[in-house]
C-alpha cells in the first residue's frame, strides 16, 4: 500500500484528510485520529449548540473534500492513513454531550467501538458508498450512533442522581 508522498504536509488536503499526521501513527491510525477528533471537540466544546452544529457541518464537508483528494493521490478508497473521517464522526458523537472527561472518555470508546465492528447500516454504507463521501459517511452514521449512546447514558446517569 502506497505510503503519502514526502512533503504532504504542504497539500492542503492531505495535511486535513491525515489529521496533521495522526494517521501516519503505524498502529491503529484510526484511533490517533479519534483522538486528534478530541483535541478539535476541546477547542469547540465551549461553542453554543448552534455554532458548534455549524462547525461540524464545515469539518464534515471540509473532510469530504479532503478524504476524497488523498484517496485519489494514495491511490487507495480509505487509506489507513486518511483519518480526518474519524475526527468528524467524534464531532458528532460529541455534539451537546455533558461537560467533563468523562463523557469525552465515553463518547471516544463508544465511538471507537462503533467504527471498528461497523455494526448496520454502517458496514453496507462503508461498502457501498465511494470517494470522499463514502470515506466520511459511515463515521459521521457510527458517530450518530455514538451519540444516542453517550446521550443514553447521559439521560440514565441523571435519573440514578
Amino acid at each position: 500500500m502506497s505510503r503519502p508522498a514526502p512533503g504532504w504536509w504542504r497539500d492542503p488536503a492531505m495535511l486535513v484528510a491525515l489529521a496533521g499526521g495522526s494517521g501516519l501513527a503505524p498502529r491503529a491510525p484510526g484511533t490517533f485520529g479519534t483522538v486528534a477528533g478530541v483535541v478539535v471537540y476541546l477547542a469547540l466544546a465551549p461553542l453554543s449548540l448552534p455554532l458548534y452544529l455549524g462547525a461540524v457541518a464545515v469539518v464534515v464537508a471540509v473532510a469530504i473534500w479532503a478524504c476524497g483528494r488523498a484517496a485519489r493521490a494514495l491511490g487507495v478508497h480509505d487509506h489507513p492513513s486518511i483519518v480526518a473521517d474519524e475526527v468528524a464522526g467524534y464531532l458528532v458523537t460529541m455534539i451537546a454531550a455533558p461537560p467533563g472527561w468523562p463523557w469525552v472518555l465515553v463518547g471516544f470508546v463508544a465511538f471507537r467501538v462503533l467504527d471498528i465492528a461497523k455494526p448496520w447500516p454502517i458496514g453496507p454504507i462503508d461498502r457501498r458508498v465511494h470517494g470522499g463521501l463514502g470515506i466520511v459517511a459511515d463515521d459521521v452514521v457510527a458517530g450518530l450512533l455514538a451519540l444516542a449512546v453517550v446521550q443514553g447514558l447521559a439521560a440514565l446517569s441523571r435519573t440514578l442522581v
